[in-house]
């Protein structure tokens, strides 16, 4: 088991993710590397205002530290006080057109030390997924992206892609609002079953299919024509996306509580967002359609 072994792939699929995104875009992502004062760094790469993309973010980040903070001990009490080292790559992406859905992917690596500093193991795991947030819902692009979801854990076992589905609607849940983020996917955290060298495939596979969940529905949707009354939707639906990532991501959590790079950790906001009062839709309408046929655990595969 080595960090090292996980690092380079990661990298690299920062790196393939940016070029297809640059691609489709026709804007180029803005590279910023960074240093961590109390160990590691990493390579923030952003688009803002671009041709498809009005603001997104692909992070890749390898820090250490003496302690592991609150959000990563949540599961793990008997960690409390461990140093680490931990990596990853995460992303979102704001599409400017409200017919095309906000999407995140993350996989990370931690591994620890015993905090007394004995010659214990060290405890290791990995964690992950992707999900889909629409403003206007298609039944076949939610399908599309939850079968690709299920057949890059297919390989791992059957019962995984439920599983992870399942934790995915449980963990993007708005709970004071009683309503999910979007449409789910896959998540799963924790993960060290079987042997390294299993748990680190799991994790390739699933990074390695976000293009192909993505890439096909962004496709499809990129010339609807959309207006202000749209606009406006997804100004007030990124609202619930803000929400979530400051009250219950443990991502940015254990980014903020870690003393990581604050630019970094909120590349993930939507670049416009709104709030309204009571606001409820239009019975029949398309936002309609959203809270009663996509905001809601269901099986789309």
């Amino acid at each position: 088991m080595s960090a090292a072994l996980v690092r380079p792939y990661l990298v690299d699929l920062q790196t393939r993710i940016v070029r297809a995104l640059e691609a489709f875009d026709g804007k180029s992502f803005r590279s910023d590397s960074w240093q961590r004062p109390d160990g590691g760094g990493g390579l923030t790469r952003v688009i803002e205002g671009g041709n498809f993309f009005e603001r997104g973010g692909v992070n890749f980040s390898h820090v250490m530290g003496g302690q592991l903070p609150p959000s990563a001990t949540a599961n793990r009490p008997e960690l409390a006080g461990a140093a680490f080292e931990a990596m990853g790559v995460s992303l979102v992406l704001h599409p400017r057109n409200p017919y095309c859905p906000t999407v995140h992917m993350n996989v990370r690596f931690f591994s620890t030390r015993p905090a007394d500093g004995s010659d214990a193991a060290p405890v290791w795991w990995f964690g992950g997924g992707m999900d889909l947030t629409p403003y206007y819902g298609f039944v076949e692009d939610a399908q599309h992206f939850h079968r690709v979801c299920r057949d890059a854990v297919a390989p791992f076992g059957s019962e995984l892609y439920p599983r992870f589905k399942a934790w995915c609607d449980r963990y993007f849940f708005l709970k004071h609002r009683n309503e999910p983020r979007g449409i789910g996917g896959l998540f799963f955290d924790d993960f060290n079953e079987q042997d390294f060298a299993h748990s680190f495939a799991l994790t390739q596979s699933v990074g390695d299919a976000f293009l192909s969940a993505y890439l096909p529905i962004i496709e499809r949707r990129r010339d609807t024509p959309w207006g202000e009354r749209e606009r406006a939707f997804q100004s007030y639906r990124h609202g619930r996306y803000v929400e979530f990532n400051l009250v219950f991501d443990r991502g940015t959590h254990f980014g903020l509580q870690s003393g990581g790079r604050t630019e970094s950790i909120l590349m993930s906001m939507p670049a416009e967002v709104s709030w309204r009062y009571d606001w409820q839709p239009e019975a029949g309408s398309a936002e309609a359609r959203l809270y009663e046929e996509f905001l809601s655990a269901r099986d789309w595969v």
